[in-house]
This record gives structure tokens, sequence and C-alpha cells, in this order.
């Protein structure tokens, strides 16, 4: 990994420490643990979590007021955000939800979470019922997993043929590419987990009664295909890492870094499209002289 910057709380730097590079990737690489880009330790995160929050809660007001303001014919797109969410079970899709997306007004995100898809949707692409989800101008979109199981858990069980599911990639690429030329900007993050970590979060699961409802025997049979399933998020990580839509890899063994690092990466992106307040479209001084 690159060089830490000095403030933990400072996300400036934080996308070029965790962009994925382009080429072959192999995530034996990357340790889970690692804490790049934050400067102390878990004490030291729920504050540094909560600096982000107004700038933050700033920023996704004024994208929520651009796509409230709409713009003309010729104008640009309003913008929109789209934080696609991608690791193995256990990784911290919900709690990054919960902690990092919640610092924002829930008013202005859209949460999608696509599980198997139903009779209806199989009749169509399978990226249809992922464009009917895609984020509304001025709004942040939230994808709990996406249109990457296609060629994740599709491959790993088989569910399609190898020339159907690979064929997918180039298909995805260009999905994105069309989000980015129509004013979205699209965040991935891979949330990068141990098999350690994995075990003793279900274990923990078992533990306590209050977070039954949260396990699955099922998780325990897709454990055992964790070889394969690494080798497929590989493969897609490499796939479809683009310049317009590049992966971030974010370790995941630690929660509260987890948490802290999409939620500054979100800051970051958010930064970068300069978003201003929509001017008035009406006279103000008209307007007050009517109130007076």
């Amino acid at each position: 990994m690159a060089k830490t910057p000095k403030n933990a709380a400072d996300p400036t730097r934080l996308s070029d420490l965790l962009r994925l590079p382009q080429g072959p990737v192999d995530l034996g690489r990357y340790d889970p643990r690692a804490t790049p880009g934050f400067v102390g330790g878990k004490k030291q995160a729920p504050a540094a979590t909560a600096a982000l929050a107004p700038r933050l809660d700033d920023l996704q007001e004024r994208l929520f007021a651009a796509g409230r303001a709409g713009t003309g014919v010729d104008g640009p797109p309003v913008p929109s955000v789209l934080v696609v969410l991608q690791g193995m079970d256990t990784s911290g899709k919900g709690g990054v939800i919960r902690h990092a997306i919640g610092l924002v007004d829930p008013q202005g995100v859209q949460i999608s979470a696509f599980k198997a898809p139903t009779r209806a949707e199989k009749r169509h692409d399978f990226l249809w019922r992922i464009r009917r989800r895609t984020p509304a101008p001025g709004t942040i979109g939230i994808f709990d997993r996406s249109h990457y199981e296609d060629v994740l858990i599709v491959r790993v069980h088989e569910l399609v043929p190898e020339s159907e599911w690979s064929a997918r990639y180039e298909q995805i690429n260009a999905f994105e590419a069309e989000l980015a030329a129509a004013g979205t900007t699209v965040l991935k993050c891979y949330l990068h987990i141990s098999a350690d970590e994995q075990r003793q979060r279900l274990l923990a699961r078992l533990d306590d009664p209050s977070k039954y409802w949260k396990y699955n025997p099922g998780d325990v049979d897709e454990r055992a295909l964790w070889p394969s399933y690494l080798r497929a998020y590989e493969d897609a990580l490499e796939q479809c890492n683009t310049t317009g839509a590049p992966w971030h890899l974010v370790p995941a063994d630690r929660k509260w870094y987890r948490n802290w690092a999409v939620a500054a990466l979100l800051l970051e992106h958010l930064e970068a499209l300069h978003l201003q307040w929509p001017p008035a479209d009406f006279d103000v001084e008209t307007e007050r002289s009517r109130l007076l």
C-alpha cells in the first residue's frame, strides 16, 4: 500500500490508497486487517468517523437539491452516486450501510439488495433488474450485492455456461460506462475479509440468541467454496477495473476501519463533484417583497 496520510480523518488520498491497480489481481497479497490511510486505532475510529458527518451531510443535501432543481435540456446531467458493495458473506455490507451510509439523510438514499432473481426477472437479461434500481438524479444509490453476482455465484455454482457468464464482464463495463456518461459516479468497494474472520463472525452469531436471525446454515455451505469464490472475485476485480469505474479494496477484518473507510471514500467522491447550491428560478427580491 502507498504512504498513509498524517490526518486520520482526512480522506484526500484514500482513493489512491485503496484503488486496485489494473491488471491481474491476487487477493492473497492484501492484508484484510490493514488500516491504510488511518493513523490510530479502534479507540480513535468513532470520533474520526463522526467527524466526516457534517461535510457528508452538507454535500449530500447539495446533491439532493440539484436533483430537485433539475437542469435544462442543454445543460449538464444532474449527478448521482452509486455505491456498489461486494464481499464474502459476513464482510459487513449491512454494517457499512448502517454506520457509513447512515451518516447522510436517508431521504436522498436508495438502497437495493439483490438476492436470487425472481421468476419474472429471469425472463430478462441479467442487467434488467439492475437498471431499474440505478439512482435517480440527485440521489445516492447503494447496491448491497449487485450485478457482479452474475459473474460470482452464477459462476461458482455453474448456473449458466462459462461462455455466458464470461461475456458479462464486457457487458458490465459497458453498463458502468453508460452510468458515468449519464452523470452517475460509480464507487465500487470490495470488502476484503479473511476466512478466519468469517469463521469468528459466524460463530458469534451462534453464541448470541439475538443474532440467530442473521445466521444462515447455507453460509457454511458457501464457505466450503471459498477458493472458488476467491478466484471468481479476482477475475471480476481484474476484468471490471476500469478508469471510469475502478475497484477499491477495503480491508474488512476490522469493522471500525471498514466503516470509516467507506464513509471517507464516499466523502471524497462527493467532493470531486464540486457541488453547488442550485440558483433560484424566481426573483428573490420580488418574493421578499411579497412576503413583507
